[in-house]
């Protein structure tokens, strides 16, 4: 559980200081603390235990997206959120059917894609993106859930499939500061999602990928004429940039192989899961997530929990969260 009483999270903020990183768990209510965050106290829009269709305008663009409310919600602690994008043609109600993401005791954002150049929704990375702005879209939608929620600014977390695992990606070189830690799945690593990497600090990276993806391919390739890198490679940039050690490698079961580079700069870690095998999918989807083989050998979405549990936000803010 990450829940944290807001009062409590106040009082420990103020007596440590913004640099001392997030709220603990567990420190005493203090009914005198200064105000509480925007969105605390107030009714939220969506019940608790729904998910619901909401809309905001965000770079002159209507945009649309699914928010999912755990049924343990209570305005009056501060709640984990995670941001959840599709992949390429996919839709934000299939990135939560067969995810199960909103069965965790987070909030869940799921943004809808815009349509891109090959029709079919897309996010900013890709060669056929729309051209939409949609890290801005993120901040602003991170924004109005912050005024709407009792978020704990210290716990939020990305991640996508495919397209949404390549924007994931670029999140954190663009957005550092404002999302904790990172986990794509089936990634497509295009170019552009690169951008701000070299000058962003590090991060915690968790990465699964199958072996025999036919879409993005392990071993790297090229796609909409643009070539993406192998895994490895990918792997080799934020292992370097995050300043890891050497990995370990450990198996678990008989197709799914963990490595794992930590303790790396600034607390964080770079862990990846190769599925032997596994195809363009979502490592223990509860339902159809794409072409070839689902392994049911690990939960991507039990592994990420523990893996953002383990990594609250310690870099400081700035403006715009970048």
């Amino acid at each position: 559980m990450l829940r944290i009483p807001v009062l409590a999270a106040l009082l420990s903020l103020a007596c440590c200081g913004a640099a001392a990183g997030v709220p603990q768990p567990g420190t005493a209510v203090d009914q005198t603390a200064s105000p509480t965050p925007a969105g605390c106290l107030t009714p939220p829009p969506v019940a608790p235990g729904e998910t619901a269709t909401q809309t905001l305008t965000s770079g002159g663009q209507q945009r649309s997206y699914l928010v999912h409310v755990p049924a343990s919600y209570r305005n009056t602690e501060l709640t984990p959120l995670i941001l959840a994008f599709h992949g390429s043609g996919e839709s934000d109600t299939q990135i939560e059917s067969y995810s199960d993401l909103s069965a965790l005791d987070a909030i869940v954002l799921y943004p809808e894609g815009t349509t891109g150049t090959n029709g079919e929704t897309s996010w900013e990375g890709a060669p056929y993106s729309s051209g939409a702005d949609d890290v801005r879209f993120v901040e602003d939608l991170l924004d109005r859930t912050q005024q709407q929620f009792c978020v704990d600014r210290g716990r939020i977390y990305a991640t996508g499939k495919s397209n949404g695992g390549g924007f994931t990606a670029l999140l954190a070189c663009q957005l550092p500061r404002r999302i904790a830690a990172f986990a794509p799945v089936a990634g497509a690593y295009y170019p552009e999602t690169t951008q701000g990497c070299r000058t962003s600090p590090p991060v915690p990276m968790l990465e699964f990928h199958g072996t025999a993806d036919p879409v993005i391919h392990y071993d790297g390739g090229t796609s909409h004429g643009e070539q993406y890198p192998s895994i490895t490679q990918w792997l080799g940039t934020w292992t370097e940039k995050d300043q890891c050690p050497a990995g370990s490698r450990r198996s678990i079961g008989s197709d799914v192989v963990e490595f794992a580079w930590t303790p790396c700069a600034q607390g964080t870690e770079v862990t990846h899961y190769q599925v032997t095998g596994g195809g363009h999918t979502w490592p223990g989807a509860v339902a159809p997530s794409g072409p070839g083989h689902t392994t049911q050998t690990i939960s991507a979405t039990a592994v990420m929990w523990d893996f953002f549990t383990r990594h609250p936000l310690n870099r400081p803010t700035g403006p715009g969260g970048r």
